[in-house]
């Protein structure tokens, strides 16, 4: 059992937790809890590294029998204090593991995707992710300036969307060819088309901008046209995150995706 919190394993999953560049450079990053374990299970990606308290490890025999079968790797018993230094979690949930980063390919031609212009609220973001992945989008864009995607705040905000849904941080260049041919429409808070009057049916881009600035000049160069949600009065604007699935979900109303 690692009793201690300076063990290098410990040290380096500490860094993967707060450090960016580590996460790069490694191309790796942590999931806490149950229902991540469960993810790796069912996409049957074995991880790099799996720590589990012995309390966690009596009460979940099942699920880890169902992770040997496609991995060897030996999880490491570690006791409280060392899971509490490990964790991003004010309440560490008993295991947590190091897993590669996926690569997952966008569709050659897409037919809705989701543009994040500067998201950089690691709670928006990972809720934009797993309301991406419930309306049936074929993967997120992040601009330059956007929170990465496997900041541990985001990872535990998509609920497990990483591992299904396409999400590329790219240039505006790379982002401009991959929607050529689609129609781009960029959210705004006071004007442009209404929400439920756009055909989502064609090829179609949506782009969110950011809470505290807005969208950028690349994106509104991109857009070929600005879309809005009719609010009360006494109401200037929604949370980015809830805007994102208002639209999203008519799109997917539209399309017929169950």
């Amino acid at each position: 059992m690692i009793t201690s919190p300076s063990n290098d394993k410990v040290k380096m999953v500490r860094r993967l937790q707060t450090e960016r560049r580590i996460r790069a450079q490694e191309q790796a990053f942590v999931v806490e809890g149950d229902r991540w374990l469960a993810e790796l299970v069912h996409y049957q990606l074995p991880p790099r590294h799996l720590f589990f308290t012995p309390e966690w490890q009596v009460s979940h025999t099942e699920i880890l029998a169902q992770l040997a079968q496609f991995t060897h790797l030996p999880g490491l018993l570690v006791n409280e204090a060392v899971m509490a230094a490990m964790s991003d979690t004010i309440t560490p949930p008993g295991v947590l593991a190091v897993v590669p980063m996926p690569q997952l390919p966008l569709p050659a031609q897409p037919s809705l995707l989701l543009i994040l212009d500067a998201i950089n609220n690691p709670g928006n973001l990972g809720t934009m992710l797993r309301t991406a992945v419930a309306a049936g989008v074929d993967g997120v864009l992040l601009t330059p300036g956007s929170v990465d995607a496997t900041n541990p705040k985001v990872v535990r905000g998509s609920m497990g969307a990483l591992l299904r849904l396409p999400v590329h941080a790219l240039t505006w260049a790379q982002i401009a060819k991959i929607v050529e041919g689609m129609q781009v429409w960029l959210a705004d808070v006071d004007e442009g088309e209404v929400y439920t009057a756009v055909n989502w049916q064609s090829p179609t881009a949506l782009i969110i901008g950011s809470e505290a600035g807005g969208a950028g000049e690349e994106a509104h160069r991109l857009a070929h046209g600005r879309v809005t949600i009719p609010m009360a009065a006494a109401m200037e604007s929604l949370n980015a995150a809830v805007a994102t699935a208002v639209i999203l979900f008519e799109a997917k109303r539209q399309r017929g995706v169950g």
